[in-house]
């Protein structure tokens, strides 16, 4: 991820509705969850819940896919990992100690089997 990308990335959580929506999604795991119990878990109307999920698409943080008549979003969790990656990168300059809180948090991370979201 360049800094272009991490800007759009953050732009797009710099909203209370959008940062809410990654997350439930990354509480829904890679299933993840139709537009509208989407709508319905973060109380947003479905017109308004389509242009947050716009700007989180475009930023690379979300994914959608066709389920029937529904449209499911997920969690990119190749995204979040980048953005994440993006801001460790260049940490601790030689001690380590500085980021073991972060990476503390990284290894707790429950995530589904496979997936790479807290590698």
């Amino acid at each position: 991820m360049n800094e272009r990308q991490a800007l759009a990335a953050f732009a797009a959580l710099g909203q209370e509705h959008r940062l809410r929506i990654v997350r439930v999604l990354v509480t829904a795991g890679p299933e993840g969850l139709a537009a509208g119990s989407l709508a319905t878990e973060i109380g947003v109307a479905s017109t308004n819940l389509s242009f947050h999920l716009k700007e989180l698409s475009h930023a690379g943080l979300i994914t959608s896919r066709r389920e029937g008549k529904s449209v499911v979003y997920s969690a990119a969790y190749a995204g979040l990992s980048d953005l994440i990656a993006f801001l460790m990168r260049d940490c601790c300059q030689g001690r380590p100690e500085v980021c073991e809180t972060a990476l503390a948090a990284l290894s707790a991370c429950n995530c589904p089997t496979g997936d790479t979201a807290c590698a």
